[in-house]
């Protein structure tokens, strides 16, 4: 009841304030909408973790020292300001949603190259913030721009911004996920190219992966991070068909899928795979040369819609125009008589 009695003690003078139309409550607003911005956008991209720390500024590793008594060899590491601030929320939104939507929720974060295991929550987060921390800066900021508003566009503007708080983060994960997915698309046959020669060459398939992830970095980022952490799992000690259907996983495009069980099929039956790579690459090349004519045919179809409105109306007017002068000249005159 005391937590329940200070909320509305809040609101009630975040509403005083709005009456007021104070111009230090709105960029107190605007500072926490942007700091907490900062801060999810952060954790979701930061590598975190000590040992990344440790890399990252050059520092060398402590001397581990014998633990005195009744102290765990564990560190535990203690919750900082943004945890605290996601555990209700992770709480509260995330008991919502079934295990296979969560499954889904966090197969999509990894997709969209978030592989942080707290990126879920973290985008729960940032939509829970911007649904609530949009409606709540245009109350503040609409006494600025009119005075004379009713409340019921007010009302709607401010209804609006929650909508765009609510689904302007899921249009952006989806957006990033489609970009990622193109530029598998468009690098995944050339890195396969490269992994028969490598085959053919004499390197097993795990030292294949190591060494086209490396050379095409430059080119294919994307892919190269892909196969890294396919050679990094394969050194952790998993199996072959383990690294590669995670890196399937991850990545979810039906060209990588099919190829994962296509390797996956070869080395269980101990066919070639230097052949099964051969026979699949020129498959890849082929269904890249259809996407692109399925491309270049969708083209006039496309142009459709700009050449109506834009230079069809031109056309008409250049075409007709001088026409239309030797009517009105000639035959207006005569009709007038």
């Amino acid at each position: 009841m005391d937590a329940v009695n200070a909320a509305l003690q809040e609101l009630g003078n975040l509403l005083e304030l709005f009456a007021s139309g104070s111009g230090v409550a709105f960029l107190g607003v605007l500072f926490a909408a942007v700091f907490l911005a900062v801060m999810g956008v952060g954790a979701l991209v930061r590598s975190g973790g000590p040992a990344g720390r440790r890399l990252a500024g050059g520092e060398a590793p402590k001397a581990a020292t014998a633990p005195a008594e009744g102290v765990p060899l564990r560190q535990v590491d203690r919750d900082g300001i943004w945890d605290r601030l996601l555990k209700p929320i992770e709480k509260h939104t995330l008991a919502l949603l079934n295990d296979q939507q969560q499954s889904s929720l966090r197969r999509r974060m990894i997709q969209a190259g978030f592989v942080n295991p707290s990126a879920a929550r973290i985008f729960f987060a940032v939509r829970v913030f911007l649904t609530f921390g949009l409606p709540a800066a245009w109350l503040f900021v609409a006494p600025l721009f009119s005075r004379d508003m009713s409340i019921e566009k007010v009302l709607l503007f401010a209804f609006m911004a929650a909508m765009m708080g609510l689904y302007l983060p899921r249009i952006w994960i989806s957006h990033r996920i489609d970009k990622r997915t193109l530029a598998y698309q468009e690098a995944f046959p050339d890195a396969l190219d490269m992994l028969v020669v490598c085959v053919e060459a004499g390197l097993g398939l795990d030292a294949a992966f190591t060494r086209v992830g490396s050379q095409i970095a430059p080119a294919h980022p994307l892919l190269a991070q892909q196969f890294g952490m396919v050679s990094l799992e394969l050194r952790a000690g998993k199996t072959r068909e383990t690294a590669l259907r995670n890196m399937a996983h991850r990545i979810s495009v039906d060209e990588v899928s099919a190829f994962v069980t296509l390797l996956i099929q070869s080395d269980a039956l101990g066919t070639s795979i230097a052949q099964t790579l051969r026979v699949y690459a020129e498959e890849m090349r082929v269904k890249r040369m259809l996407r692109a004519e399925e491309m270049a045919h969708r083209l006039p179809v496309k142009l459709v819609v700009p050449l109506v409105t834009c230079v069809l109306p031109a056309m008409l007017v250049a075409v007709l125009l001088p026409a239309m002068i030797e009517i009105i000249r000639n035959i207006m005159p005569h009709l007038g008589n």
